[in-house]
């Protein structure tokens, strides 16, 4: 069966952004580190591509160049049970330079968008087919956070109609 795997270009710090997502995602491992041969578009031995896994999906980081930047086109997902999870997630993941946004997104500092969403976040704003306000409220809510707060969003799905 063929695989998915996220491919993620860097300027020249592929194998510091793999050591990074390691200290966030806890039990990853780096898979394999290849270099950079004479003819390469690369300094030779320098590192070329950065294998790495993290919760079960396995990433390729490139050494490419300045030539593309991350946007927020594509982003990860990393769903929380807890606000303990989304805090500590949120904390590592905008550390050292990372930028916040709005409704639980941020940039890391390698400029990857993370999106840290509670479990449940699509429930309460998808109940609103049989509860429209609820839907509304839940979203309005969301809208004026940056970290999400599971309880304020609890708490608008259950405010009065």
């Amino acid at each position: 069966m063929p695989t998915l795997t996220p491919f993620l270009w860097f300027s020249d710090n592929a194998e510091a952004a793999a050591k990074f997502y390691l200290s966030v995602f806890k039990g990853g491992k780096i898979v394999a580190v290849s270099r950079y041969a004479e003819g390469g578009p690369g300094p030779v031995g320098s590192v070329m591509t950065v294998e790495f896994k993290i919760l079960g999906q396995t990433f390729t980081a490139l050494n490419g160049g300045p030539v593309f930047k991350f946007n927020e086109a594509v982003s990860f997902v990393v769903r929380c049970k807890t606000q303990r999870e989304v805090d500590s997630y949120w904390k590592k993941l905008s550390s050292g330079g990372g930028e916040t946004s709005q409704c639980g997104w941020l940039k890391d500092k390698y400029g990857l968008s993370w999106q840290i969403v509670p479990d449940g976040l699509i429930e309460l704003i998808s109940e609103g087919k049989k509860d429209p306000a609820q839907s509304a409220r839940v979203m309005r809510v969301m809208m004026t956070m940056t970290k999400l707060d599971i309880k304020k969003l609890r708490q608008a799905a259950k405010a009065e109609r």
